[in-house]
């Protein structure tokens, strides 16, 4: 974001409305030029909003914009490292604030800070292991779910893309990948992961009575997905080190949960390993695995 479209935002944080002409006048810029960086604006998420008529004019949506932090030192240090590690979760929702954010408070720092940060990045890094699969749908869901409102979306399943109707709990994102907890209409929660969305909408349909996130985290049942045990030896152990998905293998056993959609993927991934790895359970993961060894082998018979 340029520092013009930054002055611009600090004046309509003002409460003041101003016309495009009286923009283009105090910028020294023209009319289509202010109207550009107006609609880049609103792009970013900023609430820019305009009423015609003879007294109309662009300003930003009451309580909108939150006036800039007033930070010590080494908080401004620290909230734009935090802003480095966040730019390595892909498609965080209304992720497209992020880089506006940063400008806009680097901007308000004294020179000599803004020169330390600059100078920090240079010395530290975030270096993720997870490749993650794009999920460019994560602020509509999480839109969704804040307004309890049905969410229609196109799915990919086991074997075909389908359109699914349901309410979204919330969003979390683990080893990753985003997943999205969500009621359909007869009452059962399901999992999905927003990667393997191809289009999603909000729906007029709301449910006031749907559990947040965290009540439904934390709900006193039994947890979703098959029970399973799997058995690394030494060489397997250290090969998964760095393997999100075996993260809390201890003592080369790992014990967790699978939801059934992720079954045929955690297989896949169990392959890789080749001997040095054994499901004890559940069974149907353990003929996931060997319905896989079987198509391997068969490649090699004929």
């Amino acid at each position: 974001m340029n520092r013009r479209r930054l002055a611009i935002m600090r004046l309509l944080n003002s409460r003041k409305k101003y016309t495009a002409r009286e923009l283009a006048q105090r910028f020294e810029v023209s009319i289509r030029t202010i109207q550009r960086d107006l609609t880049a604006l609103q792009e970013l998420g900023m609430p820019v909003y305009t009423e015609v008529g003879a007294h109309g004019g662009y300003q930003v949506l009451q309580n909108g914009i939150l006036p800039p932090l007033q930070l010590r030192l080494q908080e401004a240090y620290g909230i734009y490292l935090m802003m480095e590690w966040l730019e390595k979760i892909q498609d965080m929702p209304y992720g497209g604030i992020r880089e506006a954010l940063s400008e806009y408070y680097a901007n308000d720092l004294p020179l000599e800070v803004q020169d330390r940060i600059d100078r920090t990045k240079e010395h530290i890094m975030f270096i993720s292991s997870v490749k993650a699969r794009p999920a460019p749908y994560t602020t509509v869901v999480l839109n969704a779910a804040i307004d309890r409102r049905k969410l229609q979306f196109t799915y990919a399943g086991k074997s075909d893309m389908k359109v699914h109707d349901a309410f979204p709990l919330g969003l979390y994102y683990e080893h990753g990948f985003w997943y999205m907890p969500a009621q359909k209409d007869d009452g059962r929660t399901l999992l999905y992961r927003v990667d393997r969305m191809d289009a999603a909408k909000m729906l007029e349909e709301s449910n006031e009575t749907l559990p947040t996130l965290k009540e439904w985290l934390h709900r006193v049942e039994q947890p979703q997905g098959h029970a399973a045990v799997v058995v690394f030896t030494n060489i397997g152990e250290r090969l998964a080190e760095n393997d999100p998905i075996f993260a809390d293998l201890h003592e080369g056993i790992w014990r967790g949960r699978i939801p059934e959609s992720e079954l045929a993927y955690t297989a896949r991934r169990l392959l890789s390993y080749g001997p040095e790895v054994k499901v004890l359970e559940p069974d149907v993961l353990k003929e996931h695995v060997r319905l896989l060894l079987m198509q391997s082998l068969k490649q090699y018979e004929e």
